[in-house]
């Protein structure tokens, strides 16, 4: 039975270049989401969220190949993350911040096996957050880079992001900042992690005359 990599069988979605932003047309995707607020690296909610979706997420992955004779790897961990006063993102005050996090579900995992998985998450882990659910995220298209280093250290690549490529382009945010997580954290160096950071983007508005 061959194994579905989907980091490797969509290069422009999981695979951009880390030294400049490139545009790219995200098509529709199905998650598993949780949402929260707090500092990740504090907050319980965070882990519990991150515990839920990795259960819930293998759960899927086994059933699919029980059920339906399709294998794959389970994507990588994603966030999207705002805070109510945009200068709080900005000043990384983290304990201000909002997010969702997300795993993309491949497309013939459908809501049956989602629910079951679910049933079956509570029995190691106890009622699920309340925020847990499953559903499609459409962004349409975005500017991503892959940042390699520190979270810490994105501040300088968002600068560029915020004040020149996206006035360049022609475009303004069209939902929260968005990140793909392709190392483990756990596991690896602060200054090898890599993570792809993708905002949607939507034609800027002109200025009146």
């Amino acid at each position: 039975m061959e194994k579905i990599d989907f980091k490797k069988g969509l290069p422009d979605l999981y695979r951009p270049p880390a030294d400049r932003f490139v545009s790219v047309d995200v098509p529709a995707m199905q998650f598993v989401k949780i949402d929260g607020k707090g500092d990740p690296n504090t907050a319980p909610a965070y882990r519990l969220a991150i515990e839920w979706l990795y259960t819930v997420s293998y759960a899927m992955k086994f059933a699919a190949k029980a059920a339906k004779g399709k294998d794959y790897v389970v994507p990588p961990l994603e966030g999207l993350w705002w805070a109510d006063d945009p200068a709080d993102f900005v000043a990384r005050l983290k304990e201000h911040w909002c997010w969702t996090m997300m795993i993309m579900a491949p497309e013939f995992i459908d809501r049956p096996l989602f629910e079951a998985a679910v049933e079956k998450a509570k029995k190691k882990l106890g009622a699920p957050p309340a925020s847990l659910r499953f559903e499609r995220l459409e962004e349409g298209t975005s500017l991503q880079i892959l940042h390699v280093g520190s979270y810490d250290d994105e501040a300088p690549v968002l600068a560029k992001l915020h004040g020149e490529e996206m006035p360049s382009q022609g475009l303004a945010f069209a939902g929260p900042h968005h990140e793909i997580y392709l190392s483990d954290a756990r596991k690896t160096e602060p200054t090898k992690l890599r993570t792809i950071l993708r905002p949607p983007g939507k034609s800027a508005p002109k200025a009146k005359r």
